[in-house]
């Protein structure tokens, strides 16, 4: 059985010894997209630290349409928040690559903005000596649902070893309105949902990943692919070892 509130405490105190260790003294900072995921790490910061060192970073892509709800947040939460707008950032190194050697590859267009997106989160973090949390969880990074040097960046992590609904419990334990723990992912970059980019259900994936059931023959071949191809995200980068003679 999953205790929600012996979680959501155990991380409270696991973000306040890591600050005290790590940046005593300094600010959490939150790349705020209104979903469960970033929602849920500024709340759990918020507690552990006092919402006055909680920094809440909102950065579309031009016009965001749901943008609503992560100002909805920040006001919740009491927390400081900024927008941080990365659309001419974005269009000006693709239309670099354009001019200089051609089409960028879907995977570029897709990947640029998250990774553009974390280097505005560290700039800001720097400018106001600051931590920047991830905010991933282990269904996304189970799958590679995440980009690397994007949003699979960070300085901690508060969230990456709980499943989406093990998220979602720890979001109800932390009193959040349901508009913040439950609202469909989506990443405000594209008019997908998480689940139909991947193709199955966060819940079909976390039965998988904690009991190793999966009824869907096709879907469990799908997250071993997925997992498998995407194992490197989540290891240290390799590295040549040399030694001396």
């Amino acid at each position: 059985m999953f205790d929600a509130e012996k979680v959501k405490n155990d991380i409270v105190a696991w973000i306040r010894d890591w600050f005290e260790e790590n940046g005593k003294g300094c600010k959490a900072v939150i790349g705020i997209s209104g979903g469960k995921d970033s929602s849920i790490v500024a709340a759990l910061c918020a507690e552990a630290l006092g919402k006055d060192r909680v920094l809440g970073v909102m950065m579309p892509r031009g016009e965001q349409f749901d943008i609503d709800v992560s100002h909805a947040l920040i006001e919740h939460l009491g927390i400081e928040g900024v927008v941080l707008n990365v659309g001419a950032a974005c269009d000006a190194v693709e239309a670099e690559i354009r001019a200089q050697y051609g089409e960028p590859s879907a995977q570029t267009i897709t990947n640029l903005p998250p990774r553009i997106r974390m280097a505005t989160l560290y700039a800001m973090s720097q400018s106001v000596n600051g931590r920047v949390a991830n905010t991933c969880n282990l269904s996304e990074d189970w799958v590679g649902y995440n980009t690397k040097y994007g949003d699979g960046a960070g300085d901690f992590s508060p969230l990456c070893r709980l499943t989406v609904q093990e998220v979602k419990e720890v979001g109800r334990a932390l009193g959040l309105p349901s508009m913040f723990v439950d609202k469909v992912p989506i990443d405000g970059l594209q008019s997908k949902t998480d689940e139909d980019n991947l193709g199955f259900t966060y819940a079909v994936l976390d039965k998988y990943i904690r009991t190793g059931v999966c009824e869907d023959e096709e879907i469990r071949k799908l997250i071993d692919y997925k997992h498998k191809a995407n194992l490197f995200k989540l290891q240290p980068m390799p590295a040549f070892e040399y030694t001396p003679e």
